[in-house]
């Protein structure tokens, strides 16, 4: 059974950030065959199932805002090609811009506060009184990577569709991919991987036996980051320090 493997790289890094902790060393330094050939052998049920092809969606860091975070991506970009570790690196944008918004906090449930004026901290007026309850406005520095979700679409949807895999595994838990997801279960099984410690997006759920049926649903822990590892040197590329 010939199997394609559709990655998120910023979904599937931001999940192993929350799992493993953003300051934490052990788990960027991933070898994603490694561990979703693991995967495959203890949850996909599928029997002869080999890694066909390997695509990796992504988007390069912008050197001028974050300089050491593009030369670690690009390290690592590089092992993984160098290795095999990846069949395919499908490129989107990195995108930075300045965005105004209101300034906020969070309450309990993560939800947007919009923090308003209101002693110790107050706002006045021309003639110096007090404006309570006035929004306070900020801008900041907004960076987005754009593209992944709809290269992981396309690829996903051009293998199944011309017969070029057998199965497919989608490492996203981006609601985004709801339909392309649906039509290819029409045609091959599918695996759906989450990598954050959200549960899975509702739009991504489904029966085993939709379409085609064999389909499964796994979601990502620590264990799965820290296990999988390249080695510290990956031919000419060594892993950053901190990774």
């Amino acid at each position: 059974m010939r199997v394609g493997v559709y990655v998120d790289g910023y979904n599937l890094y931001y999940g192993g950030r929350d799992w493993c902790g953003r300051s934490q060393p052990g788990w960027r330094w991933l070898d994603i065959r490694q561990m979703i050939d693991g995967i495959l052998v203890r949850k996909s049920g599928w029997s002869t199932a080999t890694i066909h092809r390997l695509v990796y969606c992504t988007a390069r860091i912008d050197a001028r805002t974050n300089p050491s975070g593009q030369f670690d991506q690009d390290t690592y970009l590089k092992a993984l090609r160098s290795s095999g570790c990846v069949d395919h690196i499908e490129y989107g944008k990195y995108v930075a811009r300045t965005k105004t918004a209101p300034l906020a906090t969070k309450d309990r449930q993560g939800r947007p506060v919009v923090v308003t004026s209101g002693w110790p901290v107050m706002v006045q007026d021309s003639s110096s009184q007090p404006v309570p309850n006035a929004q306070f406005l900020v801008s900041v520095l907004n960076t987005e990577e754009k593209g992944s979700d709809v290269n992981v679409a396309s690829h996903l949807l051009i293998d199944a569709l011309t017969s070029a895999v057998d199965a497919a595994v989608i490492v996203s838990n981006d609601s985004d991919l709801k339909f392309p997801i649906q039509e290819a279960r029409k045609r091959v099984p599918v695996g759906v991987i989450n990598p954050t410690k959200s549960y899975l997006a509702g739009d991504l759920k489904g029966r085993p036996t939709d379409g085609v049926g064999g389909h499964w649903w796994y979601r990502l822990d620590a264990s799965d980051f820290t296990s999988s590892q390249f080695p510290l040197q990956v031919g000419n590329y060594a892993c950053p320090a901190g990774w």
